[in-house]
């Protein structure tokens, strides 16, 4: 996917986005380019498709809130009744070189992500793409969740383990609710994960983000949205 056709994309799903905004998705190319030459974050043969799966996949999250969320889609972008609001916290764990807290944080100029990931060479490479995008609403950290002291609003993440793995990770960590990006089969892990954390029934909701685009390749990808 070249940076056209994404950008046609988001003007057709997104057309609220503004000409900076779309000039931050466009530096993003280059900037993830250059350092993923010196630090290797995304896989080779994925760099050339940077904008569908990862920056696209990332706003899948931004999907979601739109379509089925979207007092917290006004809330994020401050607008309507939410633009004297105070800025949400969202926390992006394991975000790897930034996915999907930096796309998220262009989208969100008005919230505050902190981007947190236990490997220092890959928080290098968030930091300074998030550097070279001039986001001033982004906080990276080298570091395991267990050890933030903060509470947040929303905690982001992208298939970073299962989510019986994920969940004690994040215990008394967020106020609101998971946004977490998956694939595959998801029942039995989803049912695994409730039964052993004694989550409600029906605070757990899978979203298609084939229902949002028919591109091919989000044919199996999901959004995990697990309420408080």
């Amino acid at each position: 996917m070249t940076f056209n056709e994404f950008k046609t994309i988001i003007e057709d799903k997104f057309p609220e986005v503004t000409e900076r905004q779309m000039e931050q998705f466009r530096l993003m190319d280059g900037l993830y380019r250059d350092w993923n030459s010196k630090i290797n974050v995304v896989s080779r043969k994925d760099i050339d498709e940077l904008y569908r799966h990862h920056v696209l996949h990332s706003l899948g999250i931004a999907a979601y809130l739109k379509t089925q969320m979207p007092d917290v889609y006004d809330r994020m972008r401050g607008e309507g009744p939410y633009s004297v609001a105070a800025p949400l916290n969202i926390l992006d764990l394991g975000t790897g070189g930034g996915f999907p807290g930096i796309p998220l944080a262009v989208l969100f100029p008005n919230v505050r992500f902190t981007l947190c990931d236990s490997i220092g060479k890959k928080i290098t490479v968030a930091t300074e793409v998030s550097k070279g995008l001039g986001l001033e609403n982004v906080k990276t950290v080298n570091a395991r969740a267990e050890s933030l002291p903060e509470t947040f609003d929303y905690i982001v993440s992208r298939a970073v383990t299962s989510l019986d793995n994920f969940m004690p990770w994040v215990k008394g960590k967020y106020s609101e609710g998971i946004l977490y990006l998956k694939g595959g089969d998801l029942a039995e892990e989803i049912s695994t994960a409730m039964s052993r954390f004694k989550m409600r029934k029906g605070s757990v909701h899978i979203w298609q983000i084939s229902s949002w685009t028919d591109d091919p390749f989000f044919e199996t990808k999901q959004v995990i949205y697990i309420e408080k």
